[in-house]
């Protein structure tokens, strides 16, 4: 008998039924969606990982290894192979990976490893990086790696709210016929027949939906990650993400909407089923309006409309209390995305494409090559279209000031004590002084620019150090550093020392594309005098560059055309890699562009949900509503006054959320435009006001048609029936 009530039932209320399988469906897809897209995510970070740190899990470095060690290390259960690393090994030192099956207990199985082959804790390393994206965490680290727990949780949350979506839909569902199984109860229906009917109902109208939103999201996801490559498709060192897809996601997805299913129909079921016969044909516990509750701001504004409309909507208040949050979070989000973005872009086109756009056009990065086995440098000269072209290395050193030699702008802002901290015993102050080698060609241009007679027996000082008091990192200015009248700089490298001559100072510095430590002495030294002095004191980077300026008007198709030709002639000898700055701008853009479109589809998704809960809310109240307008219609209330009311309910659920988001985006604007310390009118002039208007117009318009359905199905119904019909309520 109750299978076929149940049929019966579903094809007489298909609306109700609509409704269901449509929250299904899109909380299924919602959650396939995020499942995947994490999932893709997650192995493409795995990925990236491993291409730039190896595959490797934990690393034993030591002077001597032997065969029979390697074998010893094997026969640890855990361990699944230990190889050499000849890459990284050399003649001082043997370095061996080692990979684990179990890769969990590695912080507790390594110094086991070490400890038999009679090395410290120092000898053994992990690939901490790679460890954390499989949640793995060294236990005596206070603080690991929780990108991807923060990312698991958010995960967890929005997966929460879509379940909530299904549950709110059974519940209205349900709550609409409690007087039918009050009379079910009165003749003789046991409370377990009752759930038993409800939930088989509940997967009968859930399966398929639950199966297409499952396929539907996997499809959606495959074209994210397209997207991705397409807006990422010009960013240098990333590597293309391929759409990958386990079967225990699907599972997952599939498992988890079933019991959400299950849950959300057994909570209104066992509500329903536990009431008695009486309670449930007088329906006491259905939609109420409390006297008690008045709405004093609507009734100010639209009058006894506005206060029956505010009456409603509290009776309303906890089944509304999901779509008005994810309508809130939606738009909350989509604002501050947008502004955020805006604000990013300005930021970086002022402190990095307009600041370094007359310094360079193209910059070629030598991997693994000293500046003096570069051997191209007339070549590149010859090249028909560039203006200038300098190749430089970067080393690191430090150097010691006594406290006398700083300039007299610097004492006056607190002294070396403010940059260096206390100095040593012999009164001076260690500083950070970085070191860029110039090819000789480009060390005597840079000598003619600052004035000075071209030398190469001698290094050339950026005297300056930025007064963080009067000016802010925005519009950053300068003091000078030391004084001008020591005519040699001493400089040190792991216990290494070097005198060496200075030729001038300068407060200017050469045209690279490189951006200096605030409180650093930087140094500018010819190759000759690195070959013939520091070389073998300081440590030098590992990757040479050069920097390219053309001679012509920056245009893409010109750019291109000259980077090719660069390319073609460096990279027959060399490993490179090239930037183009009109490309990169480009790309940046793009970038930009995904980022948007990307956070704004989870708005999107978010605002979906308020919405989706809405539209069943509206739909799902419709018994409810019928019996209040019946009643309204009693006392003289014409449908043209309903319709009024319906119009102030919607405009109440969409304007709410609007009018706290609003004033929540200014303050984080103003925050956001104090803390970057940029003029208020460079962002207000390029805000993003317009698509924050469409995003806002959409939400309401889509209230506005839930309410518009409802309203019309609502007025199209024979109401003086309902009314007779409910005469007992």
């Amino acid at each position: 008998m109750w299978k076929d009530y149940s049929k019966s039932y579903i094809k007489n209320n298909r609306a109700s039924s609509i409704s269901i399988m449509a929250a299904a469906f899109v909380a299924t897809m919602f959650l396939s969606l995020l499942c995947s897209i994490a999932y893709n995510f997650w192995a493409y970070d795995v990925e990236q990982t491993i291409l730039e740190e190896g595959d490797w899990q934990g690393r034993i470095v030591c002077e001597s290894l032997s065969s029979d060690d390697l074998s010893m290390i094997c026969q640890f259960a855990n361990v699944e192979k230990a190889v050499v690393n000849e890459e990284l090994s050399q003649k001082e030192k043997v370095v061996a990976d080692v990979y684990f099956k179990n890769a969990r207990t590695i912080y507790s199985d390594m110094p086991l490893i070490a400890a038999q082959l009679g090395l410290n804790k120092d000898s053994i390393q992990y690939n901490s990086l790679l460890l954390s994206r499989y949640f793995i965490h060294d236990p005596e680290d206070a603080t690991p790696p929780m990108l991807l727990t923060l990312y698991a949780v958010i995960l967890i949350i929005v997966a929460v709210s879509l379940i909530l979506i299904i549950r709110g839909s059974f519940e209205l569902s349900m709550n609409a016929r409690i007087h039918q199984f009050g009379i079910f109860s009165s003749i003789g229906a046991t409370p377990r027949q009752i759930r038993t009917c409800l939930l088989q109902e509940a997967m009968a109208l859930s399966i398929l939906p639950m199966l297409i939103g499952s396929m539907s999201g996997i499809l959606i996801s495959y074209g994210v990650i397209k997207a991705v490559n397409f807006f990422a498709s010009d960013v240098s060192g990333r590597h293309e993400a391929v759409f990958q897809y386990h079967p225990s996601i699907f599972a997952a997805t599939v498992f988890i909407s079933f019991l959400t299913v299950i849950f959300s129909a057994w909570i209104p079921a066992r509500k329903l089923s536990r009431m008695t016969p009486l309670e449930a044909i007088r329906n006491t516990s259905g939609f109420l309006l409390k006297k008690k509750k008045h709405s004093r701001f609507l009734s100010c504004i639209f009058g006894m409309k506005g206060e029956l409309a505010g009456n409603a909507l509290k009776a309303q208040k906890k089944h509304l209390r999901i779509s008005t949050l994810s309508l809130l979070l939606s738009f909350l989000g989509f604002s501050i995305m947008l502004c955020f973005t805006t604000l990013a872009d300005i930021s970086t086109r002022y402190t990095y494409f307009e600041r370094y756009q007359d310094v360079w056009d193209i910059m070629i990065t030598l991997k693994d090559t000293e500046l003096t086995d570069f051997s191209l440098t007339d070549e590149l000269q010859n090249i028909s279209g560039i203006k200038d072209a300098t190749v430089y290395q970067k080393a690191e050193a430090m150097t010691f000031l006594p406290e006398g030699l700083q300039s007299d702008e610097l004492s006056s802002l607190g002294g070396l004590e403010s940059v260096s901290g206390t100095p040593n015993k012999n009164g001076q102050f260690q500083v950070s002084a970085p070191i860029v080698v110039l090819d000789d060609r480009g060390f005597l241009n840079f000598c003619s620019q600052i004035g000075i007679t071209p030398s190469l027996d001698g290094a050339i000082v950026l005297n300056q150090i930025w007064d963080s008091i009067d000016s802010n990192f925005r519009y950053k200015e300068y003091v000078p550093f030391v004084r001008e009248d020591n005519q040699k700089t001493i400089l040190y490298k792991n216990d290494k020392t070097v005198e060496i001559p200075v030729l001038s100072y300068t407060q200017k510095s050469p045209t690279l594309r490189e951006e200096y430590d605030n409180y650093a002495l930087v140094h500018f030294i010819p190759l000759s005098m690195w070959n013939k002095t520091l070389g073998e004191v300081c440590e030098a980077e590992s990757d040479s560059y050069i920097r390219i300026f053309s001679n012509g008007t920056a245009n893409l198709t010109d750019l291109n055309t000259l980077e090719q030709e660069i390319v073609r002639l460096v990279s027959e000898q060399y490993e490179i890699e090239s930037e183009n700055r009109v490309q990169k701008r480009l790309s940046n853009d793009s970038l930009i562009q995904g980022m948007v479109m990307i956070l704004g589809a989870f708005c999107v998704l978010l605002a979906i949900i308020g919405i989706a809960n809405i539209f069943s809310n509206t739909l799902g109240f419709l018994r409810q509503r019928k019996r209040e307008f019946t009643q309204y219609m009693s006392i003289g209330l014409t449908p043209q006054e309903m319709r009024k009311i319906f119009c102030i309910e919607a405009f109440v659920i969409a304007g709410k959320p609007l009018l706290i988001t609003l004033p929540l985006s200014v303050l984080f604007v103003q925050f956001a435009v104090t803390a970057s310390y940029l003029d208020p009118m460079v962002f207000w002039s390029e805000a993003p006001i317009l698509p924050i208007l469409i995003f806002a117009t959409a939400i309401v318009l889509f209230v506005a048609l839930a309410y518009y359905i409802g309203g019309k199905r609502l007025l199209q119904c024979d109401l003086n029936e309902t009314l007779r019909n409910d005469a007992l309520i």
